[in-house]
């Protein structure tokens, strides 16, 4: 993997009071110069309606930069929050890191 990609890994819950700090650490990799982002859910138990709001402004973030954004390892939970939102159309959504892994190393 390139430098060009940053990891994120947000833990726990992802709501209201981790959203700001989310959204800010994105907004460093965009700063930063990532080219791809890749926020794995491997250690988010749970997430709400804000955290949803905090990815989605993360989005915008990422696009007005020119940046690529990624997710994967959801649960089950964040899945059935997704499609309940239509947002699994929105991002491209890997099973896991390896996942995404081979699917950029197939597409270089």
């Amino acid at each position: 993997m390139s430098d060009q990609l940053k990891v994120v890994e947000p833990a726990g819950i992802l709501d209201g009071t981790k959203a700001a700090e989310f959204r800010q650490e994105i907004a460093s990799c965009v700063q930063n110069g990532a080219q791809t982002i890749l926020i794995d859910f491997k250690d988010v138990t749970f997430m709400d309606s804000s955290g949803l709001g905090a990815l989605v402004l993360a989005l915008k973030t990422v696009r007005a930069a020119g940046t690529k954004l990624f997710i994967c390892s959801i649960n089950d939970q964040i899945k059935m929050l997704f499609e309940l939102t239509s947002m699994d159309r929105v991002f491209e959504i890997f099973p896991s890191r390896a996942a995404f892994e081979q699917d950029m190393l197939s597409k270089s």
